[in-house]
């Protein structure tokens, strides 16, 4: 992560062990997706740049659901890094780290994890002074057994893994002594999500972040 308030927000990212990525098309559900998430024991929530609704839903998640610690996703250019900000995005997520995003993500007044997929990439972002990194797509560079290679010559460097994480690798991600947390998008299916099937997104996330708390201790 870069500057800003990281102790706070890596705190609450480790103490869920997972972030809903969530993709979503009408911000008038926003509010009260992130509620059922927050309830459910899911509070740090990345809402990908992914449709013309994501920022809307950022700002209105920001402003009504005090509980939630939202932030933006699928971050490629410096302009989404201004414009998640101005819509109140606590913390950014990029897919890949260019060197033009990575220089702006420096500048960023809230953590961001630089995506990454190679030990090089890892290398360089670390030297920048990123000390956690988003591991994507984890399932097809490698998975946890990627992860656990990394572990002793990329010392003192996180991951958090995203793509392909769900309930049956969830375990063998967690207890890797790299990963803080995984992100996943199994609790917040897209079509449950339009459809505002909120009580299946309930059980499938307190289901999930039991499971992670459970992993942990």
């Amino acid at each position: 992560m870069g500057q800003g308030s990281e102790t706070d927000v890596m705190s609450a990212l480790a103490a869920a062990g997972i972030v809903p990525v969530v993709t979503i098309t009408d911000a008038d559900a926003a509010v009260a997706l992130a509620g059922t998430l927050v309830d459910a024991g899911l509070p740090v929530i990345e809402i990908t740049l992914r449709t013309e609704a994501a920022l809307e839903a950022i700002r209105r998640i920001a402003a009504e659901v005090p509980g939630a610690v939202v932030g933006a996703g699928t971050i490629r250019r410096p302009a989404d890094i201004e414009a998640s900000l101005e819509a109140g995005a606590r913390f950014l997520v990029s897919p890949g780290t260019p060197p033009e995003l990575a220089r702006a993500a420096l500048e960023a007044p809230v953590p961001f994890l630089p995506g990454c997929a190679t030990p090089s990439e890892a290398m360089t972002l670390a030297e920048l002074g990123f000390g956690t990194l988003k591991f994507f797509p984890a399932a097809a560079y490698g998975g946890p057994a990627a992860l656990k290679a990394f572990a002793a010559p990329l010392a003192g460097i996180s991951f958090v893994p995203t793509g392909g994480v769900a309930p049956d690798n969830l375990e063998t991600y967690l207890k890797l002594p790299n990963v803080p947390a995984v992100g996943g998008s199994w609790m917040v299916n897209p079509e449950w999500v339009e459809s505002g099937d909120f009580a299946r997104i309930a059980a499938e996330t307190l289901t999930a972040s039991t499971l992670a708390r459970r992993i942990r201790t």
